[in-house]
């Protein structure tokens, strides 16, 4: 599959997320061209402030895989990651993030700031960002603006 067919998945999980009144963010972790885990924006239900869906797929894969570190791997996710989240992938050694909505407030992967490629860590990831945007800043932006009403 390629990286547009993945973040496809990840749409889902946000869907999934926004049936239960969370913000609408999936992610799906890959390795060899196979799916390791899938996840969903948590922290309301969950009462957890970490359970972006970013963390819980990495939660998944660490299970799944036995095995903290995921190097050769790829994070889809449907909204640029957080501070939080790209330490994460940076700590689990992801090889490569792509997401889909930019964050102009509080992306981590080069809208507000870049740790992706900080010379503060030993790790580098390589970003793409951008893949099926409209659909995933639509899925957002509706969400919002039902909660606003």
């Amino acid at each position: 599959m390629n990286d547009a067919e993945w973040m496809k998945v990840a749409l889902e999980q946000a869907r999934n997320a926004e049936k239960l009144g969370e913000v609408p963010v999936g992610a799906v972790l890959v390795l060899d061209e196979k799916l390791i885990s899938k996840a969903h924006n948590q922290p309301i239900s969950s009462n957890d402030p970490t359970a972006h869906a970013e963390i819980q797929v990495l939660r998944e894969a660490g299970k799944e895989l036995d095995n903290y570190r995921m190097p050769r791997s790829t994070l889809y996710v449907t909204l640029e990651p957080c501070t939080m989240c790209i330490g994460a992938m940076i700590h689990a050694r992801v090889s490569r993030v792509v997401f889909g909505a930019f964050d102009e407030r509080t992306g981590a992967c080069g809208s507000c700031l870049d740790l992706s490629e900080s010379e503060c860590s030993n790790h580098s990831i390589n970003v793409q960002g951008g893949v099926l945007e409209v659909e995933c800043k639509e899925l957002l932006q509706s969400f919002f603006k039902s909660r606003r009403k």
